[in-house]
């Protein structure tokens, strides 16, 4: 490959973009938020965040030194995520802890990128991640979702604009931050209806003896904090 194509392309990827309009961050903030609030858009944009937390299942685990057996992820936007290694620990608790929050800090993360003006390695970044996530994925509706998502953001970030890929990161972000907020709300509404008996805050009350509704209200500021913090630094206030 010739050295200065190469150079061209850590260029593109590394180098800082023009920081788009004030209004293309208050439309794709709206977008998001069309994405996340009507039920039946959420049915459909919640596989997105299950991605997301089922993701950041597995990478905790593997961080914590734990073995990832696979991850499934399923049509009713349920998903699972296996790991081996000790029951209990420090290991076992930030794998299952990680999860409801992951969305939420990946959106931080992202804002934190797009404030800096990095939107095309944010969007590299993420095809990564999705491409990573793929290997690990062991059912066909997985692999399905995974696929299409890494499709969108390679060729959004290959074949486009530079208006089209800011428009297209800053609205993944915003999705990110708002729509994590959302699952911790729910599965406090299922807890309420007798439902969900074997959530991760469960789970988590089990392997720590600290109460499920604890560990569900660290859900909540975590999501909603990154959800600020993450919206300031989109907002550039």
């Amino acid at each position: 490959m010739d050295t200065d194509h190469i150079t061209d392309v850590w260029s593109r990827v590394f180098g800082t973009q023009p920081d788009p309009s004030f209004w293309l961050v208050i439309v794709t903030a709206v977008l998001a938020l069309a994405a996340v609030v009507p039920h039946t858009a959420w049915r459909l944009s919640r596989n997105a965040v299950t991605i997301a937390h089922e993701g950041g299942h597995g990478l905790v685990a593997l961080l914590t030194g734990r073995r990832l057996d696979g991850i499934r992820l399923h049509s009713d936007t349920s998903g699972l995520t296996v790991s081996r290694g000790r029951p209990t620990g420090p290991g076992m608790i930030l794998t299952a802890a990680a999860g409801y929050i992951a969305p939420s800090l990946l959106g931080l993360g992202g804002a934190a990128l797009l404030a800096s003006g990095h939107i095309t390695a944010l969007l590299w970044g993420a095809t990564a991640l999705l491409l990573v996530m793929l290997v690990m994925i062991r059912n066909a509706y997985g692999v399905l979702t995974v696929v299409l998502s890494g499709a969108a953001f390679l060729l959004v970030s290959w074949l486009t604009a530079p208006d089209v890929q800011a428009a297209f990161a800053y609205a993944v972000v915003w999705f990110l931050l708002l729509g994590g907020v959302r699952p911790p709300f729910e599965l406090m509404g299922k807890r309420r209806r007798g439902g969900a008996v074997d959530s991760d805050p469960d789970q988590l009350a089990r392997l720590t003896n600290v109460p499920a509704a604890v560990w569900l209200g660290l859900f909540h500021v975590v999501t909603l904090c990154s959800l600020i913090g993450g919206g300031r630094w989109l907002l550039g206030v």
